[in-house]
């Protein structure tokens, strides 16, 4: 199976570095350390959850196209 991951830095002070991980189609979020990290956590994460659905006789949602943009919003919209 495939699943996208959506990668974004933790923007709070003493996390530089880490990101966080999210699996949309299964609705999973992790972290790690560097991007390397937050993959390998998404798998290990990913992983886990799909043998705790299986093992209880569970579907598992199956990805078949995963698409991500961007949007962009005046500063106007954004001041206090």
């Amino acid at each position: 199976m495939r699943y996208a991951v959506l990668l974004e830095p933790v923007a709070e002070p003493g996390f530089e570095g880490v990101y966080y991980a999210y699996i949309p189609a299964l609705d999973l979020t992790t972290h790690g350390v560097g991007v390397d990290g937050a993959m390998r956590a998404a798998r290990e994460l990913a992983e886990a959850w799909v043998a705790e659905k299986r093992g209880h006789g569970e579907s598992v949602p199956v990805e078949t196209t995963a698409l991500f943009g961007h949007i962009e919003l005046p500063d106007a919209v954004l001041a206090p």
